[in-house]
Order: C-alpha cells, then sequence, then structure tokens
C-alpha cells in the first residue's frame, strides 16, 4: 500500500502553492484543467484523502479546540488566549494553539493538519497575507464539513461564521480625540497597509474625528508601514518617514500608533530627537500590553481587553459545539474599548 501524502507534499513535489492543490483537488475552476488533472493525478496515485479521518469521526466530540494567531510574541494574542484557556478549562475542553506567521499557506495547512478529527472548532485571527490574497477557501471548506470557526480581532467580512471584535473606529476616535481635546492640531497616524480590516478601520476612526472636529486631514500625516518589512526594516522605516516629516510639519505635536511596536518605535524616534513627550508631542498607541506600560514615559493606550475576547469567543464556539446555539445562527459580538491615561499624554 502507497503510503498517504500530504498537501504540503504534494504542492511542493508540484512545484505550486498549496492553495492551488487545495482548490485542484476540489475541482475549482480558478485553476487550469491540465493543472487540475495532474495534480488530482498525482494525489490518487499517491493515496491522498483529504480530510478522511474527520469526515468519518465528525460525530464523535474530541473536547478539543484550536487557536490559530498570527503572531506568538504579541501581548494582546497572550490574553486572547488566556481568557480562551479560562473559558474553555471551565467547560472541560482541552485547548491547542498554533501560530501562522502571517503566512496564507502556513494558515490553510494548520487546518488541514488540526481537522483531522481530533479538533471540534477553531478560533482565529486571519492572517495577514491571507487578507491580502483575499482567498478564504480554506475557511468556507471547513465549516461547510460542520466544523465551526470563530474570528477575532482580523476577520474576513465575506465568511460567514461567529466573530468577536472590538470597535476599532470608535477606539481610534476616542484616542484622535483625546489628543484634540490637549490641543493637538498636527496629528500623525501610523499604520498598516490597506488591506488590514483592522488598520483601515482605525484610520477611518482618525479621520472621522479629525472631521468632527473641523480639522483638515492630512494624507502626507498617514504613514503606512509596508507589510513585507522585517521588525529591524520596520524601525528604520517609521525612524525615516517621521524625519522626513518633521522636515515638512516641525509643529507636529501628536501620534497615534495602529499598535505597540509602530508607536514605541515612534517615541524612541522623538527621545533621540530630544523632543519631550509628552510636553512637545503627545502620543497614544494600539494595544494596552506590558510594553506601553514600562515604556519611559508609560504611553496612553487605547485597551483592547483581549481576555474579554478570548472568553467571548470561546463561550461561541463552545455554545455551538454543544447545540445551545443554532448551527446558522452567526452572532458579531463588539467588545468596547477602554482609553487608559498615562505619562505620554498631557
Amino acid at each position: 500500500m502507497k503510503k498517504n501524502v500530504t498537501l504540503k507534499q504534494i504542492a511542493k513535489e508540484l512545484e505550486v502553492s498549496v492553495s492551488t492543490v487545495s482548490k485542484a483537488l476540489r475541482d475549482n475552476e480558478e485553476i487550469s484543467l491540465d493543472t487540475r488533472q495532474k495534480i488530482q493525478a498525482f494525489a490518487k496515485m499517491y493515496n491522498y484523502k483529504p480530510n478522511s479521518i474527520a469526515l468519518s469521526l465528525r460525530n464523535k466530540s474530541s473536547k478539543s479546540i484550536a487557536i490559530i494567531i498570527p503572531q506568538i510574541v504579541n501581548h494582546f494574542f497572550t490574553k486572547v488566549i488566556q481568557g480562551i484557556e479560562s473559558e474553555a478549562n471551565r467547560r472541560n475542553y482541552n485547548v491547542i494553539i498554533a501560530v501562522s506567521n502571517d503566512s496564507f499557506d502556513k494558515e490553510v495547512l494548520n487546518m488541514e493538519t488540526l481537522v483531522n478529527g481530533s479538533i471540534d472548532g477553531f478560533i482565529l485571527s486571519v492572517a495577514k497575507e491571507t487578507m491580502k490574497k483575499a482567498d478564504y477557501h480554506h475557511f468556507y471548506e471547513t465549516i461547510s464539513q460542520g466544523v465551526p470557526v470563530v474570528m477575532f480581532d482580523r476577520e474576513a467580512a465575506e465568511v460567514n461564521c461567529d466573530k468577536v471584535i472590538i470597535d476599532d473606529v470608535e477606539g481610534a476616535k476616542k484616542a484622535t480625540e483625546k489628543l484634540i481635546n490637549s490641543g493637538c492640531k498636527k496629528i500623525v497616524f501610523i499604520t498598516t497597509e490597506d488591506f488590514v480590516s483592522v488598520g483601515n478601520l482605525r484610520l477611518k476612526g482618525y479621520m472621522e474625528a479629525l472631521n468632527e472636529n473641523k480639522i483638515i486631514a492630512n494624507n502626507s500625516l498617514i504613514i503606512k508601514v509596508k507589510d513585507e518589512l522585517n521588525s529591524d526594516e520596520i524601525e528604520e522605516f517609521i525612524f525615516n518617514e517621521l524625519e522626513k516629516l518633521l522636515e515638512t510639519f516641525p509643529d507636529i505635536d501628536g501620534l497615534i500608533g495602529v499598535n505597540e511596536f509602530y508607536t514605541i518605535t515612534a517615541a524612541n524616534f522623538f527621545k533621540k530627537k530630544s523632543i519631550q513627550i509628552p510636553e512637545e508631542i503627545s502620543i497614544i498607541a494600539f494595544s494596552d500590553g506590558d510594553l506601553p506600560k514600562y515604556s519611559y514615559p508609560s504611553l496612553t493606550a487605547v485597551s483592547q481587553h483581549g481576555r474579554q475576547i478570548g472568553e467571548a469567543s470561546a463561550r461561541l464556539l463552545i455554545d455551538k459545539l454543544e447545540g445551545i446555539t443554532p448551527e446558522e445562527n452567526y452572532q458579531t459580538l463588539v467588545i468596547e474599548t477602554e482609553l487608559i491615561e498615562r505619562d505620554s499624554t498631557k
């Protein structure tokens, strides 16, 4: 008997992506007929059986749920995991954690590997590369097999499933209005590229706050960090962009970053330039983790209540698994943000 091959092995052998293999095996017409036939013939020859165990065991609960997060070194995701584990343990469910590293292929492989009968459902935050591709076939396929999915933080609007999010627009408005009310008029906003949902929503809140306070928005004050950069490159990029902005707008007096890393990097830039925080520039971060709390000066931050998001996500998933809520009844829970004021604002 031939040994079973995996989705990843087929992709590597035929020099195509995991997504192409997955779609070809489902006879998706996005893939050319020739490529589909080639992949299907190879899979048949080497005894590939997608999710065969999952299909045979779907009615048997393992009392285990999987979390897939984009990054492991992120305080927000750590808090979410704590919340999920707390609720799962209370209801006698085991938790397995996987990391996508913001990779589309890794996210697909994590789901392919875990949905093998040993996992009852998923809680996940969508990888950046998945959002960039806007390819959600692995979510549709998983849900269609009767495996429930709950998305938190970064979610795909096109996918019908339970979701737990914060009001990103309102959180960014609160932060911007805090700076405006303290006298700031030239506020820099450091965000992600446009395809990341939370970055877009936070940018929208920033723009709305400026408009409502009759401050003309200036796109030159918006810095969009390129997704392909690593942490060292991000620091260099933000430093260079802020250096250029200071030449044009020496009166910059406020800054908001959509995550801790962007914001602390910006704060370090101003400290190196001997620009006083908050006397000359006030700074606010999104996500109230340890870094804003223990940086110097400590940073005012928009708290996302990660633990509460985790508890709510686990509750939605387990209620679905135990039949407390109907299979087709999808909910979107919105967790309110809170502005934690510290030393970086007036």
